[in-house]
């Protein structure tokens, strides 16, 4: 595929690394847009998508650092990411600290944090399935070796150079896969919109990814993660189940208020 998209001289500008950043943007635009439809303060919510964006980015140079500092002490640029090299742990603890600047964001900012997460929820869907596309083109994340006849054949030596993306042989593309559901989730998302009530997005977000995700492991080349990516989505799946309960508890509690002001309000008169 294409893993460079333009080459300026000594200055190439990697497929993935734009599309990631295109991904990036589009989270921000949609979750304005969810925003106001949710009505939300639409800046607070760029606000926060920025401290999330740019805490898990940097979160996941510094890691980096410390993971490694005797390397670091000896290339300081390392750091801006001239090596792709990372630890398992670092991109789970990254996205990790992003998500706690939010809520500290949302918090002081006095934000409902149900609300800002739905908000959220279909603009992160949308960003993963252009970055799942972006993996596609370059060759990042390959799928398994496959006889199938949608199965995708890389070529480039720069992917193989960039990512060790295995060149002359059919393999599952299931950066596609993984960008169908994306979009799919996105979807429902966007159509489930209107009635939804707190936290509901969120939580239907993480269980569908939650379940989703395990399936798609299997059809991945890199299988040295999947314990840490099982124990992730099955984190996601409860946390998903438990706002669905907690959203189930507060329905029923306002239907029992309901019928209980109206046996009040019709009982006789003394």
């Amino acid at each position: 595929m294409y893993p460079r998209l333009f080459q300026f001289g000594h200055i190439t500008i990697p497929t993935y690394g734009a599309l990631t950043a295109l991904a990036l943007v589009a989270a921000l635009a949609a979750a304005v847009h969810f925003a106001r439809r949710l009505s939300v303060d639409p800046n607070k919510i760029w606000t926060l998508s920025l401290y999330v964006i740019l805490t898990t980015l940097i979160g996941a140079r510094l890691l980096v650092v410390v993971a490694h500092f005797g390397a670091f002490r000896q290339h300081p640029f390392w750091v801006l990411g001239l090596t792709s090299l990372q630890d398992w742990w670092i991109a789970p603890a990254a996205a990790a600290l992003g998500i706690a600047a939010g809520i500290l964001y949302a918090l002081a900012e006095g934000l409902s944090v149900l609300r800002s997460a739905d908000a959220l929820a279909p603009a992160v869907a949308l960003a993963v399935a252009i970055n799942r596309i972006g993996a596609f083109v370059a060759g990042l994340d390959f799928g398994m070796p496959t006889s199938a006849p949608w199965a995708v054949t890389y070529t480039s030596r720069i992917a193989t150079l960039w990512y060790r993306t295995p060149l002359g042989i059919p393999l599952h593309p299931v950066q596609l896969y993984d960008a169908a559901v994306s979009l799919i989730v996105f979807a429902l998302l966007a159509w489930w919109l209107p009635r939804r009530q707190n936290g509901e997005l969120a939580g239907a977000a993480l269980f569908l990814f939650g379940l989703a995700r395990p399936l798609l492991s299997v059809y991945r080349a890199d299988q040295t993660r999947i314990g840490l990516s099982l124990a992730i989505c099955m984190v996601a799946v409860l946390a998903g189940a438990a706002l669905w309960l907690e959203r189930d508890d507060a329905a029923s509690s306002r239907r029992t208020s309901a019928r209980s002001y109206t046996s009040t309000d019709d009982s006789p008169a003394a």
